[in-house]
């Protein structure tokens, strides 16, 4: 990190003359003015933002969902359930590249949403797939927190009258927020940071998330290194202040329950 700061400092021309292992004899931000504006990465910000923010609210959704039925209710097909949602996680995504690409291009959407009328190429794509990948993981951590949740509550709640909405809205979710906190902060990180599903799934250069917009900082036969650097760490300010806002949620959503009492 040490050695990217200091490489973005410097110009170019100072690096390709001395050398990447001399002394400096001039540090400024150049670099990073020449890479927010050279690689549209305010375009490419706003899109990584449509694309995290859905994925990472709806697998939270979803997954809650899960694990409260399977934890909170005896059915007959919970095990089977939890195993379907967990087993995608087995799963290499290198190994669906393939199945995945064909039933994008057979899925048909309107044509508001797709220039193409199908789902490859459109942010609502990588959202579903990150989603969908993601989902079984936030399930398994989810459902194993509710468990260390008192039954004596739900019960209670149904003698009450209250509905299986109000007892997952009112007293289940609000009791999840540092398991939740937890999971956002890493669902934010690892989405946020993917590039295998964008150049995957994803054809038109505008509606690419910002990292692979770092692709636009390097040609064909000469690429600024410099430069790269700073782009490099200019996409990495989101997830930086995306932990510390959340570090304190992150960290006791890790460690509760590993003391009792």
């Amino acid at each position: 990190m040490l050695w990217a700061i200091y490489t973005s400092l410097r110009p170019y021309s100072e690096t390709q003359s001395k050398g990447y292992l001399s002394l400096p004899s001039t540090l400024n931000f150049q670099n990073y003015i020449d890479a927010w504006n050279q690689s549209g990465m305010p375009h490419y910000f706003w899109n990584t933002v449509m694309i995290a923010v859905p994925a990472v609210l709806l697998t939270l959704l979803l997954s809650s969902f899960v694990a409260f039925t399977v934890t909170q209710y005896n059915l007959k097909i919970n095990l089977l359930l939890l195993m379907v949602f967990t087993a995608g996680n087995l799963l290499p995504q290198q190994v669906i590249i393939t199945p995945l690409y064909r039933l994008y291009l057979l899925i048909s959407l309107p044509s508001q949403v797709s220039d193409s009328g199908k789902m490859y190429d459109t942010i609502i794509g990588l959202v579903v797939i990150h989603v969908a990948f993601q989902s079984g993981f936030c399930t398994f951590v989810l459902s194993n927190y509710m468990k260390t949740i008192p039954t004596g509550l739900r019960e209670a709640a149904v003698v009450d009258g209250a509905t299986v909405w109000q007892i997952y809205s009112r007293i289940i979710l609000p009791l999840l927020k540092p398991a939740v906190a937890a999971l956002a902060t890493l669902l934010s990180i690892w989405i946020y940071n993917d590039f295998f599903w964008a150049i995957v799934l994803i054809s038109s250069g505008d509606k690419m998330p910002i990292t692979s917009s770092l692709a636009n900082l390097s040609g064909t036969f000469f690429t600024n290194d410099n430069l790269v650097a700073a782009g490099a760490l200019l996409t990495a300010v989101p997830t930086l202040l995306v932990y510390f806002l959340l570090q304190r949620q992150f960290v006791s959503g890790l460690t509760l329950g590993a003391e009792k009492g």
